[in-house]
């Protein structure tokens, strides 16, 4: 975006590092201080760290793990998210499992990374991120993208119509899936066990028709049942 462009063009980027490994920060902070348009303005060792240090410091981006403690890297950047905060969150992380990839997007990260990225790859995707783009390492995207399209109901299909099938408690459920939350998390949030919440998940499922929780965050985002950043 315009606007994104001109205040990196008028100062350095500003990067939040978040990380639980003392000496990952360090060599992030060595390889982005090796970039005039970069600088690091904060490190948080857990994801609570990182949403308060956010809300304070107001980097441009959070370079963001995922194994965080305290507060995941999941939860962390909902809650970024949830703020309204101006900076948007680049996941750097070692796993790029397709869930993980999906969730982190669902809550809200504009960027997904492997750790065994080179150097030039990381700050190329902070640049895009502060000015407004998205990226999605190529391995996931490759793997994602079809699985997306696969997902995607055809035009006619009657997605609001098909919701309507579901009961009050499934259509939380599948909300909850939609922003990433594992059933762990969505168990705590409606306060019953966690079998429970996969025997709704598996209602929902098979009352939509679906394969895989990758159709249900579609089915929600197309429906209109979520929107981005709720």
């Amino acid at each position: 975006m315009t606007a994104g462009g001109g205040a990196a063009a008028s100062r350095p980027i500003r990067v939040l590092l978040a990380d639980a490994a003392p000496l990952q920060r360090s060599g992030l902070r060595m390889a982005l201080g090796a970039a005039d348009d970069l600088t690091v303005v904060g490190e948080a060792a857990d994801g609570a760290e990182a949403v308060d240090l956010t809300r304070r410091l107001l980097p441009d981006v959070v370079l963001l793990d995922l194994p965080l403690p305290r507060l995941d890297g999941l939860a962390a950047t909902r809650a970024i998210t949830a703020a309204g905060l101006p900076a948007r969150v680049l996941v750097f992380t070692a796993d790029d499992h397709d869930d993980l990839v999906l969730g982190a997007i669902a809550a809200g990260a504009v960027g997904y990374l492997s750790k065994d990225a080179p150097a030039e790859a990381l700050t190329a995707a902070i640049r895009t991120v502060a000015a407004g783009g998205a990226v999605v390492a190529p391995g996931p995207l490759a793997r994602l993208l079809p699985r997306l399209a696969a997902a995607v109901p055809p035009p006619a299909a009657a997605v609001p119509a098909a919701l309507g099938t579901l009961t009050e408690r499934e259509r939380e459920v599948l909300a909850h899936l939609a922003r990433g939350h594992t059933n762990a998390e969505i168990a705590r949030a409606l306060l019953v066990s966690e079998t429970t919440i996969k025997t709704h998940v598996g209602h929902v499922l098979g009352k939509l028709g679906l394969r895989d929780r990758v159709q249900a965050v579609v089915l929600a985002y197309e429906s209109g049942l979520v929107t981005r950043g709720t």
